[in-house]
């Protein structure tokens, strides 16, 4: 990835906080029939290992051995910046459109397991997890579902761990403009609909970053 110096500076916790709030992963692996990618959703354990499943349709877990390198890409917010969002324009017109976005690749090795509780595990994150963010008290559990019925869709799924090797985290938040024009950009972010993006560059110029 093409990471500049001035948009590369994203804290640990930061790049958790991308996946944790994007957690639909695009895994790009190589196999004997090419690049193949998949959208999966991905738990961030503690440890930084990243969890799901596939469906046993899929043949992902049959194409890459256990141990074999993924790449994960996770992309928060993205936004289109108008060069009306400057200031600047109206003094030089020297501006021209771009995109800021957050982004995060996780490169790291793939294990597939098939036992029970392995995949009990990975859908009970992984719903815990949207449940609790979109439903909070009243989330769903697996619990809420016939026993038999969970267990035939435990059946159809094979779970899956991604061991992390190496993370690589971009956020582009208009930290190559002047003081002025990132607060144009905010401001002109959030009249867009993308008032959390704004929030985010705000927060970077309060913090002086």
């Amino acid at each position: 990835m093409y990471l500049p110096p001035h948009f590369a500076d994203v804290s640990p916790e930061a790049a958790a906080e991308t996946i944790r709030r994007a957690p639909l992963a695009c895994v790009v692996a190589q196999t004997a029939d090419g690049l193949v990618a998949n959208h999966l959703p991905l738990h961030l354990s503690s440890d930084g290992t990243l969890i799901g499943h596939v469906a046993l349709a899929n043949d992902l877990h049959r194409q890459l051995g256990d141990g074999q390198e993924v790449l994960a890409v996770f992309q928060r917010d993205d936004a289109y910046v108008s060069p009306r969002f400057y200031p600047s324009k109206a003094e030089t017109h020297r501006v021209v459109p771009t995109w800021n976005y957050e982004v995060v690749h996780v490169h790291g090795r793939i294990a597939f397991q098939h036992d029970d509780k392995a995949k009990r595990a990975a859908v009970g994150m992984l719903t815990r997890d949207a449940e609790t963010r979109l439903n909070g008290r009243d989330a769903w559990r697996m619990a809420d579902a016939p026993a038999d019925f969970i267990a035939e869709r435990l059946s159809q799924i094979v779970a899956l761990r991604i061991v992390p090797g190496r993370v690589i985290a971009k956020a582009k938040l208009s930290q190559n403009r002047d003081r002025r024009d990132a607060q144009g950009v905010a401001t002109g972010l959030r009249g867009s609909g993308h008032a959390q993006m704004a929030d985010r560059i705000e927060a970077r110029l309060t913090s002086g970053d």
